[in-house]
């Protein structure tokens, strides 16, 4: 086997390349992670503030409102595939 004959890939992909293929095959999953930090960075910003509120009940609602807005950026990434396999692009069997 020659030096000049190694295996190179077709595409050479980087991570960003993989990212974006990615978000554009589902891109509610990018959203739902960039409302996810966001919820966390607002979070983090008002844990200075938080008054007499326990650390363990402000970070239970920070929790609960970054989940809830994964679970809601992936509910409707569900629902807009199935609007576009079913009602906009519907399969005719014969």
């Amino acid at each position: 086997m020659s030096s000049d004959e190694h295996w190179s890939p077709v595409e050479d992909d980087s991570q960003a390349s993989k990212l974006a293929r990615k978000s554009r095959d589902s891109p509610f999953v990018p959203i739902g992670l960039a409302g996810c930090f966001a919820v966390v960075a607002y979070g983090l910003y008002k844990l200075k503030n938080r008054g007499s509120q326990k650390m363990s009940v402000h970070l239970i609602h920070m929790r609960v409102a970054a989940q809830g807005f994964v679970v809601g950026a992936i509910t409707i990434g569900v629902l807009y595939s199935m609007y576009t396999d079913y009602i906009k692009n519907p399969v005719t069997k014969k």
